[in-house]
């Protein structure tokens, strides 16, 4: 059984395969762009998760990226046209079908690349915001220092306030 984080990322993923441009996970910059676009969706980090104690739970903000890449003499509109279908793919279900709570694209800071001997690229690292909630810490998947954010949290809480009043200062 797929994790959250791995199911939310495979219908991330789905959600690109949807568009003209060829979507692929991971993988490499292949030596030709396909004519309608290429996108690489990177896993990125989940990050440090905020907490809420009752009932406990862990809120992400998990960072991917999508490399959004096109080629040819009318670059510059086929980009705008890719970059439009990804927020617009994103905006019609903004839980991805339900695993996820929200999912929001940052705006692309695109690149021109010049190639030799062949029409340039123009390409872009669109972030994208996945916002999950878990019930256990290992589900999304972060590192340990997530534990240490728990305690800190619990040993500023009200009850250890009367046992200890030095801990609020």
């Amino acid at each position: 059984m797929p994790t959250p984080r791995e199911t939310i990322l495979a219908a991330l993923h789905a959600r690109l395969s949807a568009l003209p441009a060829t979507a692929l996970r991971g993988d490499v910059l292949p030596e030709r762009v396909p004519a309608a676009g290429l996108l690489i969706l990177r896993d990125g980090q989940p990050g440090e998760p905020e907490v809420t104690l009752s009932p406990l739970r862990y809120h992400y903000q998990h960072r991917a990226e999508i490399e959004a890449v096109v080629q040819g003499a009318d670059r510059d509109a086929a980009f705008d046209t890719l970059t439009a279908s990804i927020g617009a793919a994103l905006a019609a279900d903004r839980t991805l079908g339900g695993p996820c709570d929200w999912v929001e694209a940052e705006a692309p800071r695109p690149v021109d690349l010049p190639i030799e001997g062949a029409a340039g690229l123009k390409a872009a690292v669109i972030p994208v915001f996945l916002l999950p909630t878990a019930t256990d810490i290992d589900v999304v998947g972060t590192n340990c220092s997530s534990l240490f954010a728990v305690q800190t949290i619990s040993l500023r809480s009200p009850f250890f306030a009367r046992v200890n009043p030095s801990a609020i200062a």
